[in-house]
């Protein structure tokens, strides 16, 4: 017989392991938000918000923004398409990190006029977000302002902002968080560009810092994009975003991998900071958004789903003239391959399509990438046709 001491650890083990199990099954599920961050909407939001709605409760809208020589700018919204939307709806007011100071009167102006405004259009806000990338020494002004902002504005209407993992070393950062109701700690785009967009594991420890320091629900601002850098004349690259810069050079194309987003939050879910409310992803994808994650691969990562790509070739033939088109039916965005290999027989013509060049050799139409592009989850794309009385589908093969 087992002596008594030992029984009651086993079972005080035994119940501890009961009360943790149970404690993480029963821990909230983490929301989904999404930031809209385009400057001029476009019909494209129409199809984008429909799709998106029934995985994320929440949009972040950018509805002004101030900078240091161009002053004030109010993005074109479609307040129309917002209503119809319904969802909570906050708008994100954007102060350039490099104003050489916060004009309190002014901001609370344009900030009281906007709220006007989208009152006037039928919009309900759920709150405003105040962006600013202010530096550790300017905390105690920005703790000010936003003191003198929160007076102004309706009680019942919840006041955030967008921080920066590099307050998490200032003595200031709970008299900052004392003055709003909520924070969004973006993880992204926060470090020199040439060392990445992301990184997880720096992430996540920032996460777990800041809900050590905070004690009021904070967000995590999650990457679904990517950038592209170009060479300067001081050695600091410029960076591209979604619109085109006009400058020639070649471009370093950076982006935020899908697969790396997911296992972040699994750990999060399973095992989430103190006070983390939920995730916004930044930023909601518009169809011919080429440095976006595709919707179908942003609603996979954020609900949890296993990721799956699975890139073949497909063939339509009409009277010895072959389609030959690459799919990506899985919900993962997948690279282009760099090569794409067809066994045919007595071939009198063949064309590459869409960034691919094609060339013929010992019975084999070979496909060879000729610019980088990735194949969106669901998508389809011609990459070549091919007048043959043959072509193997069995035999064709993707590299890599």
């Amino acid at each position: 017989m087992l002596p008594r001491v030992f029984l009651r650890l086993c079972t005080l083990l035994f119940c501890g392991l009961l009360l943790n199990a149970c404690g993480n099954a029963n821990a909230p599920a983490l929301e989904q938000q999404l930031y809209i961050w385009q400057r001029q909407w476009t019909p494209a939001h129409s199809d984008a918000l429909a799709a998106s709605r029934a995985d994320f409760s929440t949009v972040r809208v950018l509805a002004l923004q101030a900078f240091p020589q161009a002053g004030w700018s109010r993005a074109r919204i479609d307040s129309a398409l917002l209503k119809q939307d319904g969802r909570r709806l906050i708008a994100v007011v954007r102060l350039d990190g490099q104003l050489p100071a916060l004009d309190g009167a002014e901001i609370v102006r344009q900030i009281q006029q906007l709220l006007l405004d989208w009152h006037a259009q039928g919009l309900t806000l759920a709150g405003i977000e105040i962006d600013h990338d202010a530096g550790s020494a300017r905390l105690p002004a920005y703790a000010k302002f936003l003191q003198r902002l929160r007076a102004t504005l309706p009680p019942e209407l919840p006041l955030s902002i967008t921080a920066l993992p590099a307050w998490l070393d200032s003595r200031e950062l709970p008299a900052l968080l004392a003055q709003v109701d909520s924070s969004v700690l973006q993880v992204h785009a926060v470090s020199d560009p040439r060392r990445g967009l992301f990184d997880p594991k720096q992430a996540e420890q920032w996460a777990r810092r800041w809900g050590q320091v905070s004690d009021k629900p904070f967000y995590l601002a999650l990457p679904a994009y990517g950038v592209a850098l170009l060479p300067a004349g001081d050695g600091a690259p410029l960076v591209e975003s979604e619109a085109p810069l006009a400058r020639p050079g070649q471009r370093q194309e950076l982006l935020a991998d899908p697969e790396q987003l997911s296992r972040l939050g699994l750990r999060l879910r399973q095992d989430p900071p103190p006070h983390l409310a939920g995730l916004i992803w930044f930023r909601l994808p518009l169809k011919g958004d080429v440095r976006a994650w595709s919707l179908d691969t942003l609603r996979a990562v954020a609900r949890g789903d296993a990721l799956d790509s699975r890139l073949g070739i497909r063939l339509h033939e009409q009277d010895g003239l072959f389609d030959i088109r690459l799919d990506n039916p899985g919900n993962l965005d997948r690279p282009l391959p760099e090569q794409l290999t067809l066994a045919v027989a007595q071939c009198d013509g063949f064309d590459g399509l869409g960034g691919y060049s094609a060339r013929l050799v010992d019975g084999q139409l070979l496909l060879t990438r000729q610019q980088s592009g990735r194949l969106a989850a669901g998508a389809s794309r011609a990459v070549a046709w091919a007048r043959c009385t043959k072509i193997d589908q069995g035999a064709a093969h993707v590299r890599p």
